[in-house]
């Protein structure tokens, strides 16, 4: 097997352990509704790069990443340490994603240039 796969694989579970932690045992009030997207772990599995959104709004994105840069990240990788069975957990580095917001925006922008297809059942 190839390392990328290993990384992929690495990265799966990390999103899983992640998401129960933040969930279950993370108390933080600052942390707001979070949805982890994915998490991109380096080769040598280093370092990951943890992508989330904030919802309803996403407008939280910066405040939150930076919350959960600071001491949460060690709090965090301390807790995927009992977790997960790994020789050395990555680093953690949260992105805000804003790929979900940007194509909301594009969808709207489209639908307000053409108006959606007719249905072949609306013509009769």
């Amino acid at each position: 097997m190839s390392d990328g796969s290993r990384a992929e694989r690495v990265g799966a579970e990390l999103l899983r352990e992640l998401a129960t932690l933040l969930r279950a045992e993370v108390k933080d009030p600052r942390i707001g509704p979070v949805t982890l997207q994915e998490v991109r772990v380096s080769r040598d599995l280093s370092h990951a790069k943890v992508y989330f959104t904030c919802f309803p709004l996403d407008d939280c994105g910066d405040e939150q990443a930076q919350v959960l840069n600071g001491a949460l990240a060690g709090f965090l990788r301390r807790a995927l340490t009992k977790r997960v069975r790994l020789r050395t957990v990555p680093q953690l580095h949260f992105v805000h994603d804003t790929s979900v917001r940007d194509g909301e925006r594009l969808a709207a922008l489209i639908d307000s240039v053409a108006p959606p297809p007719e249905r072949d059942d609306e013509r009769s």
